[in-house]
């Protein structure tokens, strides 16, 4: 079995690299039993969360992830992984922080995502 630090990286750094260069793409990485709560409102099925992060009121994002942290989840092979990081949207200079928490559950050599979670930090 992988390393769950191995493998939280490289889902992580393929989540951003392909929500920033076009979200549409991420269909693949979720299921109909798949979860986001994004901003305290919940999207549940692939489709459905596609749809919401396409009509996010943006053109060009940039994730920089700051931490990310995996632990085991509650099945074989499951994955948690927590990250806090910082966005730009658009021509905006100021960085926006923000957490995203992943639930991993493998699947036939990959993984999918089980349940997003997304908020923005102000302060």
């Amino acid at each position: 079995m992988s390393n769950p630090e191995d493998i939280a990286k490289q889902f992580v750094d393929f989540y951003y690299n392909t929500f920033d260069a076009n979200r549409l793409n991420l269909h693949g990485l979720y299921r109909d039993v798949s979860m986001l709560t994004f901003e305290s409102s919940s999207f549940q099925g692939a489709s459905t969360i596609i749809e919401k992060l396409a009509s996010l009121p943006f053109q060009q994002i940039k994730h920089q992830v700051t931490t990310m942290d995996p632990q085991p989840g509650v099945g074989p092979g499951h994955l948690m992984v927590l990250v806090t990081g910082q966005l730009l949207v658009d021509e905006e200079q100021r960085p926006m922080s923000y957490t995203q928490t992943f639930y991993l559950v493998p699947e036939g050599g990959s993984y999918f995502v089980h349940n997003d979670i997304f908020k923005l930090i102000y302060g």
